[in-house]
């Protein structure tokens, strides 16, 4: 909602605004994303002491009152404070909502119904952009960013209701020691005998509790602790990409390039529509092709769509240069959704040794959180002093994070967490061939692509 809501909180105070500056934008639109950071730490330690269903509670609370918090601030200061606890709810919410679905999934639909939550969330940047259009057009111009902003608060309490009507997550009671009710949880969402799959998490819940123990001392073996820095590094130079940059400020670019507020809130719209596409259909193409292959090729075309982007901002003002910016976003948005950004969320729950994972996810989305925050703050401050050069540093600046991910990151489709674990403790790189066969057993437990187990459980308790 804020990329529309920012144009509206831009203008002088006579107008309802705020009169903020490009730094001042930056850091109305980053604050969030610290809270987001914090809360996508914390939300996880909650879930784990108070359960998965009396936090969603909770967030919901806290995202009512961060979003009226927004809508109705009567000055900079208070709207910054209110992003920042809405960004709490924003990151606890990234973390447990896909948690627990990926905790209450039957495993032949585990990694469905974990996608889904992925394109709900790009459906739900498609619907802030259509109501952003219609408020913008229609609305209170004085008073149409704080709709904008307190709009959030309506699924926030849908959420709260809704979690009103849902069970607690077996895995969470049986880590409880409060089978019983695990049992009783399962029944409902099985045909089968649940006594089986109660058995089972509670080995899984043993066997994780058991590898984690001491987790901070296994970062003194010299594998464990390059592996997880490189996903702690690949985290931070996530966000490089630049693809938050343009969501959160597309419509404030193309009314630089000449496009009226209106126009630029319905041009958005077309963004919102690409991205959800390309998601639709990454998520198809990452079953079949290598995780490598896909950033590959989503950073070249992200590298070439920046190198595009920074040509057409240096041609000559007119109604053609907007409309070709506004199919570039698109163009780059494409690459960005169906190669990169799937792969990342992946990725971040398929590298880390099961012995750091809790710790090495933590950290890494943390730092995917704050480097959002740091380019989120600097860019309308870099596109007012060096106009479309900022897309042309961005394609050097991604230059180097391709080079990174095809030196450092290992391939993991097709190898389960214990075979990428055993190359990568004899000295491996993780990109060799694997021999494939009955001895992966576990590979249906742990993989992503399968659609069940933990692989598809931490895919969705990394996304935002």
């Amino acid at each position: 909602m804020i990329a529309g809501a920012l144009p509206f909180i831009s203008r002088p105070a006579s107008q309802g605004g705020f009169d903020l500056t490009p730094a001042t934008e930056g850091l109305v639109t980053a604050s969030l994303l610290v809270g987001a950071a914090g809360g996508a730490i914390a939300a996880g330690r909650v879930a784990d002491w108070w359960g998965r269903r009396r936090t969603m509670l909770g967030i919901a609370v806290v995202f009512v009152a961060g979003a009226l918090g927004c809508a109705l601030s009567p000055n900079l200061t208070v709207i910054i404070v209110a992003r920042v606890i809405l960004g709490l709810a924003v990151g606890g919410a990234s973390t447990i909502v896909p948690m627990f679905i990926g905790e209450l999934a039957p495993a032949s639909r585990r990694g469905q119904l974990v996608s889904r939550n992925e394109l709900m969330i790009i459906t739900g940047e498609l619907v802030a952009y259509i109501c952003n259009a219609v408020l913008g057009a229609w609305g209170d111009q004085m008073h149409a960013w704080r709709w904008m902003l307190g709009l959030a608060a309506v699924p926030a309490a849908a959420l709260w209701i809704g979690a009103h009507f849902i069970p607690e997550s077996p895995r969470w009671l049986v880590s409880q020691r409060r089978h019983a009710e695990a049992h009783e949880v399962l029944r409902r969402f099985r045909h089968e005998d649940p006594a089986p799959e109660v058995h089972t998490i509670e080995h899984l819940v043993t066997k994780t509790a058991a590898a984690q123990k001491n987790s901070r001392q296994h970062l003194h073996t010299p594998w464990v602790r390059r592996i997880t820095l490189i996903g702690i590094g690949y985290g931070a130079m996530f966000q490089l990409c630049g693809v938050n940059a343009v969501l959160y400020f597309a419509p404030t670019l193309l009314m630089q390039t000449g496009l009226g507020t209106n126009a630029a809130l319905v041009g958005t719209i077309g963004n919102g529509v690409i991205a959800l596409a390309s998601t639709i259909v990454g998520l198809r193409i990452v079953a079949h092709r290598d995780r490598r292959a896909m950033l590959r090729i989503g950073g070249i075309g992200i590298i070439c769509s920046h190198v595009a982007l920074g040509l057409a901002f240096m041609l000559p003002a007119s109604l053609s240069r907007s409309y070709l910016i506004l199919a570039l976003m698109m163009v780059f948005l494409a690459f960005n959704e169906t190669f990169t950004s799937i792969v990342f969320w992946l990725m971040m729950s398929e590298i880390f040794p099961l012995r750091v994972r809790g710790v090495g996810m933590g950290v890494a989305i943390m730092f995917q959180w704050l480097s959002n925050a740091s380019v989120t703050q600097m860019f309308p401050v870099m596109i007012s002093h060096l106009g479309g050069t900022t897309f042309l540093i961005f394609a050097v600046l991604n230059i180097g994070v391709l080079a990174f991910q095809l030196k450092f990151l290992p391939e993991t489709r097709n190898r389960s967490l214990e075979q990428l674990e055993k190359q990568l403790a004899n000295g491996q790189s993780g990109k060799e061939p694997i021999e494939t066969g009955a001895g992966s057993a576990s590979e249906a437990e742990v993989r992503p692509d399968s659609g069940t187990g933990t692989g598809s459980q931490g895919y969705s308790e990394s996304r935002t």
